[in-house]
């Protein structure tokens, strides 16, 4: 029986589950999400395979988790670094920094790889599990159209334009062919000039996006 460190099973279970999620992250960032094994990571978080599956089954409700978690825990940070006040533009630009950041540090192929490999359910749940990330950047744009910082436009297809944007700079990410500071100038310039704004700089002031 493995030694219980916690004051109680419950809060044992609780920090063995996030050991696990934990050992998903760092394997992420050496050999990507869709490489990734049980075995790997039962070694990777310190424990045996037959303990990863009682707290995870299968591979996809791992992944599952923690892109949920993943998820979880970008739409907090957000929130939590977002400066007050700041305008649509600002807050387009935080948030693809943010993505940027994050397939930086933890690289996986695209949601559609990713559920074909992990079967359809799985994709379903997947697709439900970062819906709040995708309603997080449409109510930016719907922001900045309603205040007529951004021309008008329909918010859920360049929502999902501006997604598309992203996971094509994952490949370039991974490959070193680029740094997340210059992708997500890339992302957020090329939308921003699309929706006929201006780029929002630390100053309070307004600058033309550059594709450069």
């Amino acid at each position: 029986m493995p030694k219980i460190s916690a004051p109680t099973i419950a809060a044992h279970r609780a920090q063995t589950r996030e050991r696990i999620l934990e050992a998903v992250a760092a394997l992420t960032r050496v050999q990507g999400i869709d490489e990734i094994s049980m075995t790997d990571v039962a070694a990777e978080a310190g424990i045996t395979r037959t303990a990863l599956y009682n707290y995870f089954p299968d591979k996809p409700s791992l992944l599952l988790a923690f892109t949920e978690q993943a998820t979880t825990g970008f739409v907090d940070r957000y929130h939590r670094e977002l400066p007050s006040g700041a305008g649509a533009a600002e807050r387009l630009e935080t948030f693809v920094r943010f993505q940027v950041e994050a397939l930086a540090e933890h690289p996986h192929p695209a949601a559609a790889e990713l559920g074909a490999s992990l079967g359809p359910d799985a994709y379903q749940a997947l697709a439900e599990h970062v819906a709040p990330m995708q309603r997080l950047l449409t109510g930016i744009l719907r922001e900045g159209v309603d205040s007529g910082e951004f021309a008008a436009a329909p918010v859920e297809p360049v929502a999902r334009l501006v997604l598309a944007m992203l996971g094509a700079q994952r490949a370039p990410l991974q490959h070193g062919e680029t740094t997340p500071g210059d992708a997500g100038r890339l992302v957020a310039a090329f939308t921003l000039r699309a929706l006929g704004a201006r780029a929002a700089d630390t100053g309070g002031h307004t600058a033309s996006p550059s594709l450069t």
